[in-house]
Order: structure tokens, then sequence, then C-alpha cells
């Protein structure tokens, strides 16, 4: 008698909040990175909030509509290993 349970034919996975954590790291270094050079020279003389003010939206949009997505889809198997029985 075979098993026909949906979680039979699929394997268990699990999120690796660790190992998303560290991509996100890996890929938010270098845009605030790039960011502040871009940014920086254009506000010479403006106070620390209000270049933050500037950089903090770009920087958002850029995680929720970009990165993060790009990091899920591109490392969609390292992100969801499979759960060791």
């Amino acid at each position: 008698m075979t098993d026909r349970s949906p979680r039979s034919a699929v394997s268990a996975t699990r999120f690796s909040r660790t190992r998303f954590a560290a991509l996100v790291l890996a890929g938010v270094y270098p845009l605030v990175t790039g960011i502040l050079y871009l940014v920086f020279p254009l506000t010479e003389g403006w106070l620390l909030w209000q270049r933050t003010l500037v950089i903090v939206p770009i920087i958002v949009f850029a995680m929720i509509w970009g990165l993060i997505p790009f990091v899920q889809r591109t490392f969609r198997d390292f992100l969801n290993p499979p759960l060791r029985q």
C-alpha cells in the first residue's frame, strides 16, 4: 500500500532566515554604499537627517521591488533547504 498524501509528493523544506539575512546584507551593503557615493556630492552642506530623508526612500524602494525579489528568485533552493528526516 502506497502513501498518496500530498506531503509525500512534495519534499518538505524550511525557509532559512539566517541565509536570507546574509544574502540581503550582501546586497544592501553595495546598494547603500553606491547611493551614498552618488548622493553625498549632490547634498554637500546638508544636515545628516536631510541626507537620510533622501537616501532611505531610495534604498527601501530598491530593496522591496528589486533586491529582495531578486534574492528570493535566484537563491530559492539555497533559502529553502529540505528538512532532514
